[in-house]
């Protein structure tokens, strides 16, 4: 049994929460550079050169990577093993969230209820969080600021089996058409397939959030991943939906069991920043 101390989470967490805003991963740097060199559009090209130029000042200057810091999205994966002293983990997380927006000077975007009374919060909690019991004594956090121009143009399908893949592509380029301009592409888009209405949708944000440079171990499910990119990127949207060979850097898939009546499909679109960042304490 190991024990973590929620003030550790705390501080990790406000860690995460202002690199994640201000630090482009390595993979998505790399895939900027090479959209940049492959992209077909004259434009295009010159949107992504901006786009690396930004994240260079961002890294640099240690500045939000877009003003739109967004509402944070954690995954906690908590050890069966792990002993959790000095507090509750959400409460933990949140005071996280709180002190690294505070702190790093990120926008606060949450209002505390959603329809009648849509008053910010001022630190930018409560977070949405994700917490699982996996094997073995480590607690792993991964923080996500999700924007809205990108998770507004987000969907869910319920579909019935006899849709089958050609549904599932159906829904996925439709999604990306509807997101257009809108969501800052390139985008990194999550496909979830399977389970219920709530478990397609954690899918789908987990895989938006995965590496680009990462593949899905099934063999079938990994073509799929490529064919939805190819299908995406002949959209035309492209770079900042102004034309082009590159309207998604990746799209990631991954998948569940679901019920022999259904088949849950969910598309989550992430900006071009895809941000996340993540710590194993």
């Amino acid at each position: 049994m190991r024990t973590v101390n929620a003030k550790d989470i705390t501080d990790a967490v406000a860690k995460l929460c202002k690199e994640a805003c201000c630090n482009v991963t390595t993979d998505m740097y790399e895939a900027f550079r090479k959209a940049q060199k492959d992209e077909k559009s004259p434009l295009g090209r010159d949107i992504l050169g901006k786009l690396i130029e930004n994240a260079d000042i961002a890294k640099a200057d240690q500045t939000p990577i877009c003003q739109d810091t967004g509402m944070t999205v954690v995954f906690a994966e908590v050890g069966q093993d792990v002993h959790i002293e000095g507090g509750y983990i959400e409460d933990a997380v949140n005071e996280g969230v709180a002190k690294g927006y505070t702190d790093g000077y990120l926008r606060k975007s949450v209002v505390a209820e959603p329809i009648f009374n849509r008053v910010n919060t001022k630190d930018n909690t409560p977070a949405v969080i994700h917490t699982r019991i996996v094997p073995g004594d480590k607690l792993k956090i991964k923080v996500c600021p999700k924007g809205f121009g990108s998770e507004n143009k987000s969907v869910l399908k319920m579909l019935v089996p006899a849709d089958g893949l050609d549904g599932v592509k159906k829904v996925f380029l439709e999604a990306v058409k509807l997101a257009g301009p809108n969501a800052c592409p390139p985008m990194v888009i999550g496909v979830g397939i399977g389970g219920t209405m709530e478990k397609a949708a954690i899918l789908a944000k987990k895989a938006a959030v995965r590496s680009t440079d990462s593949q899905n171990e099934h063999p079938e499910y990994k073509k799929l991943e490529i064919e939805l990119s190819e299908l995406a990127n002949k959209t035309g949207v492209g770079p900042q939906g102004l034309g082009g060979t590159t309207t998604v850097f990746k799209v990631n898939v991954e998948w569940y069991p679901t019920h022999i009546a259904g088949l849950p499909v969910a598309v989550n679109v992430n900006c071009h920043a895809a941000r996340h960042a993540d710590i194993t304490l």
